[in-house]
């Protein structure tokens, strides 16, 4: 447990929260949204520093980024939390429980013993992915700056709902970043992941006016978002915002591992191709087709 970063002392021992654009304010005793920050007698704490749910070496690509140190392994980790509620999620043991159960899981690992694991297995990067690093900020920042002074590389895999005030605090240890783009369309965020999408567009603005990588990822969800309007949509934002190189991840939607649309079919391969077509006509030059 620790002290919260970022968060806004107000009257009656209530604190606002400022890691991320849900801003919630809490009197004592509740959590946030995320599930892993809480107010004990006005002091904002999160209930997950170095509190790892999830730790492995995967291939850099499995991110997904494909333009970013190619054919390299990247330690990863997690803890459990996130402000989002994706009902496609496909991690929600980890992002999700901890929101009914309340109780905090995971081992003990300090942010020096990271960077010595990574170090030990000769990796050039650490992932905080897996749930949301939004979601244990202050740990992976601890472990980011470590990282930036014995030159390991910093990957965030993110549903891009960031603050400003979270950027701000994270962006000079960053090197690259995955954000999902669900949708073009804010009432899909709001109905399907508990959030919405002007914060996502303009996590995705700051990270390319900060020159750090970006690739992007959509899950294409049958009947939910895999209208070709939105899939254009999506693909002229990537174009106009973030240029024609930045790489966009077009994903397969399996319904026996999302956490409450099981009922929906798996994505047909014909429909990812329609997308990358669609993303191809906007003049996007690196469309990968994944999870096929």
């Amino acid at each position: 447990m620790k002290e919260a970063y970022l968060y806004k002392k107000l009257k009656d021992n209530r604190v606002k929260c400022l890691n991320c654009p849900h801003y919630c304010k809490l009197a004592p005793g509740q959590r946030g949204i995320c599930g892993v920050r809480e107010n004990r007698g006005g002091t904002l704490y999160s209930l997950v520093y170095s509190k790892v749910a999830a730790l492995n070496i995967d291939p850099i690509e499995k991110k997904p980024l494909y333009h970013f140190l190619p054919g390299s392994y990247s330690l990863s980790l997690a803890t459990v939390g996130c402000p989002f509620s994706c009902q496609s999620c496909q991690n929600w043991e980890l992002s999700q429980r901890v929101k009914t159960h309340s109780k905090i899981e995971g081992k003990d690992i300090s942010p020096l013993e990271i960077i010595e694991l990574a170090q030990q297995h000769n990796l050039p990067s650490i992932s905080y992915t897996y749930s949301d690093p939004i979601a244990f900020s202050e740990y992976a920042l601890a472990i980011m700056k470590r990282a930036k002074q014995a030159g390991i590389k910093n990957v965030w895999v993110s549903s891009g709902f960031w603050s400003k005030e979270l950027f701000e605090l994270v962006a000079p240890y960053l090197d690259a970043a995955n954000i999902d783009l669900k949708s073009s369309r804010d009432d899909f965020y709001l109905k399907y992941c508990g959030g919405r999408l002007k914060p996502v567009l303009e996590t995705l603005k700051r990270l390319k006016s900060k020159k750090i990588w970006t690739e992007i990822t959509t899950l294409v969800i049958p009947g939910l978002n895999d209208d070709p309007n939105v899939l254009e949509e999506m693909a002229r934002f990537i174009k106009k915002e973030l240029g024609v190189e930045t790489p966009w991840h077009i994903s397969r939607f399996f319904g026996s591992v999302a956490w409450r649309l099981s009922a929906i079919p798996d994505t047909p391969i014909t429909t990812l191709k329609k997308a990358e077509a669609i993303g191809r006509k906007v003049g996007l030059k690196n469309i990968y087709i994944g999870n096929v």
